[in-house]
């Protein structure tokens, strides 16, 4: 945890944003994976650990405003618990850790919030994920547990999101330190990569080196030959010479602040011309948007941007043709460049998307097109110093859409459908990397560069 007044501080931006009513904060539970003795690794909710910090299952927290309490509900663990998990902190200690004096048992919880229900008082609560929190929800609020979700409190969402958008020193030195676990897993799968093994290995050793240094793996990692998928978690394929691997993870840190990081590598050690003329494109693609960032500028305004310089490399190369600009207007990019170029991050990989995507990403001076490609855009909205954001373009070659686009004879005005089906067994190339927004320009995240230029990535991946 941070020291306790970094909590309370945390609190007290957030209290003054409330005249009245009740802040219901509930933690997770344990996961069975097949039975209830048998669990996941227990991952603690992020809103939850953002302002109080307790990483153990079975907590909420309710901020009283009217009142000015606060008050933490959990576990005191008997000698039957003790036997199995060893001696564990009292409740009263938790709740000083986190900087409050107030704390009841779990029990109390329900009779707490259903005094203030009777009462008439507003409950703020933001959108739940897991099914438990939506039952407990519905049996605290009285509410359809169908409909839980729609009563989720608005402002508390956007108050949240407005907090945990900007990050403070110690999450920044945080990410730092989870993207430097990710440094450790991208260039030891750069020199295990090499024909005739399995993705699986190069899998398993970025976990276990996630595991070993922080607090594990911040998202189920794409480690695949087959990159023109987007979200790719199969393992099973032998990697073989020609292929190319997009290695697309991150880890979390020790208080679980996250890294996402992806890497594209020539398994036999050498791009091809092909592929390294792809791979210099996606490069320059976000090289340049990494270099344009700065307060004041849109998100949205850095993928069109990357979303031109893709056009423009792929007409050199005969792949699309026609005027730049009206392509990219048009969205013919979109066949090769299908998704957003970030999202933010923190202590969630997509950062409090469990909040609603279009509260984190959007705003009222920024609408989400409707164009493919561009509609997946997940950060569209202004950057403000403290943001902490990924870039990560990507040129892909998906045969399923380009049959379909070449059947439709889509953007055939833009795109040269005969040069791309010399591509269709390319894959995909992807390029990654964490930016943080200073006050005047950016830092790429990280005590230290991951290797991404053609020369650093071959002699590591040959080496």
């Amino acid at each position: 945890m941070f020291e306790a007044h970094i909590y309370s501080n945390r609190r007290n931006i957030l209290k003054n944003k409330f005249e009245s009513g009740l802040l219901l904060f509930l933690g997770n539970e344990d996961a069975p994976a097949n039975y209830t003795g048998n669990t996941y690794a227990f991952r603690q909710d992020s809103t939850f650990l953002y302002y109080f910090g307790l990483d153990l299952p079975g907590m909420a927290a309710i901020i009283d405003i009217d009142n000015h309490i606060e008050t933490v509900y959990g576990y005191d663990f008997n000698i039957d618990d003790i036997v199995w998990m060893g001696p564990q902190p009292k409740l009263e200690e938790l709740a000083s850790k986190a900087g409050i004096s107030n704390f009841f048992p779990i029990q109390n919880l329900s009779e707490h919030v259903k005094v203030a229900v009777k009462k008439g008082r507003k409950i703020h609560f933001l959108p739940q994920y897991r099914p438990e929190n939506i039952v407990k929800i519905s049996q605290l609020a009285g509410l359809n547990h169908l409909y839980v979700n729609d009563y989720a409190s608005e402002k508390l969402i956007k108050a949240v999101v407005e907090q945990r958008s900007i990050k403070s020193e110690e999450e920044i030195k945080e990410i730092d330190s989870a993207v430097d676990i990710a440094f450790k897993m991208h260039t030891a799968a750069m020199k295990m990569v090499k024909p005739g093994i399995y993705e699986m290995k190069i899998a398993g050793m970025i976990e276990g080196i996630s595991i070993s240094l922080g607090s594990g793996l911040s998202f189920r990692p794409i480690v695949s030959v087959n990159g023109q998928t987007l979200h790719n978690h199969f393992y099973g394929n032998i990697m073989a010479d020609g292929d190319l691997l997009v290695n697309d993870s991150g880890a979390e840190s020790k208080l679980h602040y996250a890294s996402d990081i992806t890497r594209t590598i020539p398994v036999s050690g050498k791009f091809s011309q092909k592929q390294r003329e792809i791979y210099q494109i996606v490069l320059k693609a976000e090289m340049e948007a990494i270099n344009s960032v700065r307060p004041g500028v849109m998100n949205k305004d850095l993928h069109l941007g990357s979303a031109r310089i893709i056009t423009e490399g792929l007409k050199d190369l005969g792949i699309m043709k026609g005027n730049v600009d009206e392509a990219v207007q048009a969205g013919a990019h979109g066949l090769f460049f299908p998704h957003g170029l970030g999202h933010m991050m923190g202590l969630d990989v997509h950062d409090m998307e469990n909040l609603g995507e279009n509260f984190v990403g959007y705003d009222e001076h920024t609408n989400r097109s409707q164009q493919f490609g561009l509609k997946y855009l997940r950060l569209a909205k202004t950057l403000q110093s403290g943001y902490v954001f990924t870039i990560e373009p990507g040129i892909y070659f998906i045969p399923e859409l380009i049959d379909m686009w070449k059947k439709q004879k889509r953007h055939d005005e833009f795109i040269n459908y005969d040069r791309v089906e010399e591509y269709r067994e390319f894959g995909g190339i992807r390029i990654e990397d964490d930016v943080l927004v200073t006050e005047d320009g950016f830092r790429v995240l990280g005590s230290k560069p991951i290797p991404k230029s053609v020369e650093e990535v071959e002699s590591l991946t040959s080496s």
